[in-house]
């Protein structure tokens, strides 16, 4: 493996991404809400105050949120219901360490001069562990009840990141935008983020090239579709940020761990289920291959959640340990 990039200077500081991405290193976070609900919906959200705490002080990396507003059948999951600018608000007043990030906000469906205060003001709020994921949505229901084209929601994707690079970047920011307003340099947004910049990650494809990702965003995380294809999505995501600064990557799966430490791994639709041995070797090697971060969904998970976390914390994270800023 060759030597890896170093990570932006205006980044190198930023608490939460300091704390998930780093060259060669490989953490571990979770898609809230915390806790399984295999054959629901919907989570029952019992004890999180709880649970949130307790993964906070274990050491995982990240608790990332979703932007699911509605209930659609068709779909059967809403994610951690409450929306998710509002939870990362609550979550930055009750923990101390973990990142807090978005997995990720449905852009096209929001306006992003209000994506842009909400971001900064969560950064300042949880002192830097803020984590801005952007998504450009799926589920053409919504598209619908919000009064939006799904068909432009890729070009509509790439103006608001613009927006929001702006105006949280500049002072007195001076941008015209070709889907929403125009910043003429004589307002200014604030607050203005923790550090230099908001991090931003795009979460998916966001109907971008993967040259595009790589040249306007600071990460991506996909989802694990296809173990297999792993290497060559890795392979292929280096290519397009072969001459950047440090842009990280991550995955998203469904996860159930299993109670026997030796049970092999299974791969079903995205997700992994599996004895936490073969799963330590396994990030191990796909670490060494370059992805950074592994964002795990407890949907399926069959044991408690917090039987779960310990067992991750006490087995598993030691060799994946979150990078903390010195």
């Amino acid at each position: 493996m060759t030597a890896p990039i170093a990570i932006a200077p205006d980044l190198a500081g930023h608490p939460a991404y300091a704390r998930v991405f780093k060259p060669g290193q490989l953490t571990i976070g979770f898609i809230a809400p915390l806790e399984g609900y295999p054959t629901a919906p919907w989570p029952t959200l019992a004890r999180h105050e709880e649970i949130v705490a307790l993964v906070d002080v274990a050491g995982f990396a990240a608790i990332w949120l979703r932007d699911v507003p509605f209930y659609d059948p068709g779909f059967g999951d809403v994610g951690q219901i409450i929306d998710p600018m509002v939870y990362a608000g609550w979550l930055a007043g009750k923990t101390r360490t973990v990142a807090i990030g978005t997995a990720g906000i449905v852009l096209p469906l929001r306006d992003p001069l209000a994506v842009a205060k909400q971001a900064t003001s969560i950064d300042q709020l949880s002192g830097g562990r803020f984590l801005l994921g952007l998504s450009t949505g799926d589920r053409p229901s919504e598209f619908k009840a919000f009064g939006r084209d799904i068909d432009t929601r890729a070009e509509r994707y790439r103006d608001a990141l613009a927006i929001i690079k702006a105006s949280t970047e500049q002072a007195f920011a001076t941008h015209r935008s070709t889907q929403h307003g125009e910043l003429d340099g004589s307002l200014d947004l604030i607050p203005k983020p923790v550090g230099p910049r908001l991090p931003i990650l795009a979460i998916g494809r966001a109907g971008q090239t993967l040259d595009w990702i790589g040249e306007n965003t600071d990460g991506w995380i996909w989802h694990l579709s296809d173990p297999a294809r792993l290497p060559d999505v890795i392979s292929r995501w280096g290519r397009a940020t072969a001459t950047e600064a440090f842009k990280s990557y991550g995955y998203g799966a469904m996860f159930d761990l299993l109670a026997d430490p030796t049970a092999p791994l299974q791969f079903a639709r995205g997700g992994i289920r599996s004895g936490r041995n073969a799963l330590i070797e396994m990030w191990k090697r796909q670490r060494d291959e370059g992805v950074n971060h592994v964002a795990l969904n407890p949907k399926p998970l069959q044991r408690p959640f917090a039987e779960v976390a310990d067992e991750l914390a006490t087995h598993v994270l030691p060799h994946f340990p979150a990078v903390v800023r010195q």
